[in-house]
């Protein structure tokens, strides 16, 4: 069933069409975190703690600093030292003193992380289809945003 944003939110009224697009995306934002939050909860970790396991994948088997790992997110106002804290308890990353610099630590993902990962992939595609869009459609939906995002 397709609801528009004016039935989802009860509201008819917007000042203009570019309100009315910001509402939607924000609205449509909150939408996939919550669908994303149920789909990562049976592996016991949240959206941001994916995305920095993913990070870590992508560096294996090198590690990285907190530093780097904050710049790659995608939510930039997140807490990544305590996000790494609770990683670490759940043995899904490892922290060590950096060799080059004694005041940082450089963070790798663990085996367990790593069969975490694989076990998301296999559903990934699953979690990929909660937007009802083509393929088309959503690379023009992803062009739409990036186009949003161009007066930064």
């Amino acid at each position: 069933m397709n609801m528009k944003i004016e039935e989802e939110i009860s509201q008819t009224k917007f000042r203009n069409p570019l309100q009315k697009a910001i509402i939607n995306v924000i609205f449509t934002s909150n939408w996939i975190q919550d669908r994303q939050q149920n789909f990562f909860k049976p592996y016991g970790i949240t959206s941001q703690q994916f995305n920095i396991l993913r990070i870590l994948r992508g560096q294996y088997p090198n590690g990285i600093s907190g530093a780097s790992i904050k710049a790659r997110m995608m939510d930039k106002n997140s807490d990544v030292s305590r996000l790494l804290d609770r990683l670490e308890a759940k043995e899904l990353i490892e922290k060590k003193l950096s060799p080059l610099d004694k005041r940082a630590t450089d963070v790798t993902i663990s085996s367990k992380g790593l069969d975490v990962l694989n076990e998301i992939d296999k559903k990934q595609q699953e979690f990929d289809g909660v937007i009802a869009l083509s393929e088309d459609e959503a690379e023009q939906l992803s062009d739409l945003l990036d186009k949003c995002r161009s007066r930064d």
